[in-house]
């Protein structure tokens, strides 16, 4: 399924507080652009306009060339899945009845998840190597788990479109590797991922554009190459930075952020 979610012009923030303004930011079906910048820069409020949980306040946000703000919850749900930072949760949830709930823009009101839907969820629990937690307490299971389980909701929504916040922020680096694969798994299927991240070198492995957000302003969107430089860096994080390629063992190059620190030694 073909899809499109894309800002045009978007002024957002909250009422009384703007934010950012004049971003204008696209994401087609089968594309993962990273969303970069400091903490407090507005990627967290930009997507939550992008979703329709905030309104535009100036500009706005169109789904496959539809204005937002003229969709119902379902329809939108139907189309864009959203992936929040793992949590613990307030209630003993199972970890296949969170995924479950995920299929809720497919079921008419007051009904229940039938054979179909389970399935569905039993289905995106195994692609991601959760199988084995399918009945397991949510609250339960360790952070890299949870963040899992909310990518396979994502996955039950059979939306084409993904928003994910930070997705890998607070796990360990194993865990990291398997959501930054999961992200290019999704991406190789057809389906559009923006996601919000703290580490440019996250973006060198997987994305095929970044958008650096910066001020509330889109300072770069390009291909990560082209959009992560020394220049940029210093611009949007304040830090000197080398950006270097590295050959590895497999005799693979790989692009990588060295920052300058004042304790740095030759050798």
């Amino acid at each position: 399924m073909s899809a499109r979610l894309e800002s045009v012009a978007l002024d957002f923030g909250y009422p009384g507080h703007r934010v950012g303004r004049n971003v204008s930011l696209s994401l087609p079906a089968g594309e993962i652009v990273c969303l970069l910048g400091p903490n407090g820069g507005g990627k967290s409020t930009l997507f939550r306009t992008l979703l329709g949980l905030l309104p535009a306040q100036g500009g706005e946000v169109r789904l496959d060339g539809e204005p937002l703000a003229r969709l119902s919850r379902t329809a939108i749900a139907k189309r864009v899945s959203y992936v929040p930072q793992a949590h613990a949760g307030a209630f003993p949830f199972s970890v296949l009845d969170v995924v479950l709930m995920g299929r809720t823009a497919h079921l008419p009101p007051f009904s229940s998840p039938g054979r179909r839907d389970v399935a569905i969820a039993e289905a995106s629990l195994e692609r991601l190597g959760l199988a084995h937690l399918a009945g397991q307490v949510y609250t339960r299971v360790s952070g890299g788990e949870r963040q899992l389980a909310l990518i396979a909701r994502a996955l039950a929504q059979e939306a084409p479109l993904v928003v994910m916040d930070e997705p890998t922020a607070s796990l360990d680096f194993g865990n990291q590797v398997r959501v930054l694969d999961e992200v290019r798994a999704l991406a190789r299927s057809g389906i559009g991922v923006v996601m919000a991240t703290h580490d440019p070198d996250q973006a060198f492995l997987c994305a095929d554009r970044v958008a650096l957000l910066h001020g509330g302003r889109l300072v770069a969107d390009a291909p990560p190459r082209e959009a992560i430089t020394p220049a940029s860096l210093a611009e949007v994080y304040g830090v000197d930075a080398d950006v270097i390629d590295v050959t590895l063992a497999t005799g693979e190059t790989r692009r990588l952020c060295v920052p300058r620190t004042a304790t740095a030694r030759p050798g």
